[in-house]
């Protein structure tokens, strides 16, 4: 498996020769103008939640590549209606696709479309494929639902936010690292804007000296699990 870090919470998954896209908020990102989406490779986009940070390029991109949107039932349908292929889930439940087994699981924010219309509830995504298991968190807060995770799955690495103000900060992802009983972390969804610019070395050293593994990729970076 191999994750590129496409900036804010975006993401480029490889299972194999499949490609999923997480969340894509790139061509409005400045600090992600070195990315070219046209170039962007996805056969589904799983979607956390319908804020404008991560949904502004999934039309785009999903008609440019004939990706299937995964997400939650409102934004799923809200891309059907566009003609794009599309896969509803609701926050618990699980479906086999040819990379592996999603399920969508709980997180704590809003979820509204740019125009202000409804867009379900905002979740998160536990990936199990054939060798490695991971965790999406998307945009939440520090939940005790975290710990239901790793009753069922073990995790491989946790993909967590950590920029604060709008999501849980550095210290409520060590807790959640905790939670989901997993110590190998990238983190995300910091440094876009203001409101969420962190100091790296500091948040490094917050998990190290908790015995575990912060990951900050520089945006076009990727790793291999």
């Amino acid at each position: 498996m191999k994750i590129t870090f496409y900036g804010h919470a975006s993401l480029g998954i490889e299972v194999g020769d499949v490609h999923i896209l997480v969340d894509p908020f790139i061509s409005p990102n400045e600090k992600a103008a070195h990315i070219d989406i046209n170039q962007i490779k996805a056969d589904y986009i799983l979607v956390t939640h319908a804020h404008q940070d991560h949904i502004h390029d999934v039309e785009t991109i999903a008609k440019h590549t004939g990706a299937m949107v995964i997400s939650n039932f409102e934004i799923a349908h809200h891309y059907g209606d566009k003609g794009i292929d599309f896969h509803p889930l609701n926050h618990g439940g699980s479906w086999d696709f040819e990379f592996g087994r999603v399920k969508y699981v709980n997180a704590i924010h809003t979820s509204s479309f740019p125009d202000g219309s409804y867009g379900g509830q905002p979740g998160g995504f536990v990936i199990e494929g054939e060798h490695k298991n991971i965790y999406i968190a998307g945009d939440t807060a520090l939940t005790m639902d975290m710990k239901l995770i790793p009753m069922q799955v073990k995790l491989d690495l946790a993909i967590l936010p950590i920029g604060d103000n709008f999501t849980m900060g550095v210290d409520d992802a060590i807790i959640a690292s905790d939670f989901v009983q997993c110590d190998k972390i990238l983190g995300y969804h910091y440094d876009t804007f203001g409101y969420i610019e962190i100091d790296h070395e500091e948040a490094k050293r917050k998990f190290f000296n908790k015995d575990k593994d912060l990951m900050l990729l520089a945006i076009g970076e990727s790793i291999e699990l």
